[in-house]
């Protein structure tokens, strides 16, 4: 019956099994290890012959429930829980390929997957090149012999640009490469990249899917291929996700769509304001008519999301203008939360790009990048106008 279940039913009744108490919630497992019957039960554990939990930098209940309810969400066979949304990032590169191969990348990326590929990957040569997000006929320009991975994110952070997730599924699937996608900011509630042909998905569960604030996480998700060479890796080299962080991360998934329904109302309805708004240069929204990919988001995304980028006329200091008068808005780099946050990107989570690889992925000295939160629209809307 459990397979006849819509997603985000699973995502709240895929619980692990009852113990002996018969708890309707799913119990913390806050043990480093596991115990065995007798030496032979121990030692066909380790043969890989019983399922059973050996040690939780390998698997743990809380982690195990986390993972099931993701892949029900993604759509996806198997998964990995690690420590944070970067050691995933990490992962999903580290794993898969080894010295000489070569990864084609979206050029819209998270600051920190930017330098991995420009100042860690190198060393251990591994080399890559940067494609535009919303031109799939100019990638096949960036293929060498050696290429390997076709590396993205889509919303890209934080100028909200997509990637064509079908063209680029067809591009991997002819050219013999690994589709990786983050699929942080959608989320499975708006798209699911595996319905597309990527073979692994990463998110950092510490945002929306967390969506309070609280814990950090990561996830890898996809097919059952790709997960065994990335479970080896993540297994022995420790980037194992906390049990308790497991625990919290799984309970919020039980209303992650409740919860994006909310944020991408809310964010729709404020980014239709924010053009109307004066000193307000440009609004990035996927769903607003106005964005340039707006047809592509409504065929492959359910809706817009929770994030809202704009720039201000004003530049540097209409920016900071903006953040430093708000009351009700958190000023963060943090994003996904129930509360909105307003972060100045060109100074803090992309500050380590030169001015010319920002302005090369459109993030401007008066680009703002605001979470939407869960507070009443009126409310926000107020905060804002005190800055603009």
């Amino acid at each position: 019956m459990e397979n006849d279940w819509q997603p985000e039913t699973r995502a709240i009744r895929g619980q692990m099994d009852k113990t002996a108490y018969g708890e309707h919630s799913a119990p913390l497992f806050l043990t480093s290890s596991f115990t065995f019957g007798g030496a032979e039960e121990m030692a066909a554990t380790f043969r890989g012959e019983t399922g059973q939990i050996i040690y939780s930098r390998y698997n743990n209940p809380n982690v195990d429930e986390l993972i099931e309810k993701a892949c029900a969400l993604e759509g996806t066979a198997a998964g990995f829980a690690t420590a944070s949304g970067m050691a995933a990032v990490f992962a999903s590169v580290a794993a898969l390929l080894q010295q000489g191969d070569h990864i084609i990348a979206t050029r819209a990326l998270f600051g920190s997957t930017h330098q991995l590929l420009t100042s860690v990957f190198p060393k251990w040569g591994i080399t890559f090149s940067y494609v535009e997000p919303d031109d799939p006929d100019s990638w096949a320009a960036a293929l060498q012999p050696n290429s390997r991975m076709f590396l993205t994110e889509t919303p890209s952070n934080p100028g909200l640009k997509l990637v064509d997730l079908a063209a680029a599924g067809e591009f991997c699937q002819t050219n013999g490469l690994l589709f990786v996608v983050d699929n942080c900011f959608a989320t499975p509630c708006l798209q699911r990249p595996a319905d597309y042909g990527a073979d692994l998905i990463t998110h950092s569960a510490t945002k929306w899917m967390d969506g309070q604030g609280r814990v950090l996480g990561g996830l890898l998700l996809g097919s059952a291929e790709v997960l065994e060479r990335v479970t080896f890796f993540c297994r022995h080299t420790g980037p194992a996700m906390a049990p308790f962080n497991a625990w919290i991360i799984s309970k919020s998934l039980e209303t992650l769509h409740v919860r994006m329904e909310a944020h991408c109302r809310s964010a729709l309805a404020l980014a239709a304001w924010l053009q109307g708004q004066a000193g307000v240069a440009a609004v990035h929204y996927p769903f607003l008519p106005s964005h340039p990919q707006y047809a592509l988001a409504q065929r492959q995304m359910k809706a817009g999301g929770g994030l809202v980028s704009f720039e201000l006329a004003g530049g540097l200091t209409a920016a900071q203008r903006l953040i430093d008068s708000a009351l009700l808005c958190t000023r963060s780099s943090n994003l996904g939360d129930t509360r909105t946050i307003l972060t100045h990107p060109a100074t803090t989570t992309h500050a380590k790009l030169s001015p010319e690889e920002r302005a090369a992925v459109g993030i401007s000295d008066g680009l703002v990048r605001m979470s939407v939160g869960l507070e009443a629209l009126a409310d926000i809307q107020a905060d804002l106008l005190r800055g603009l």
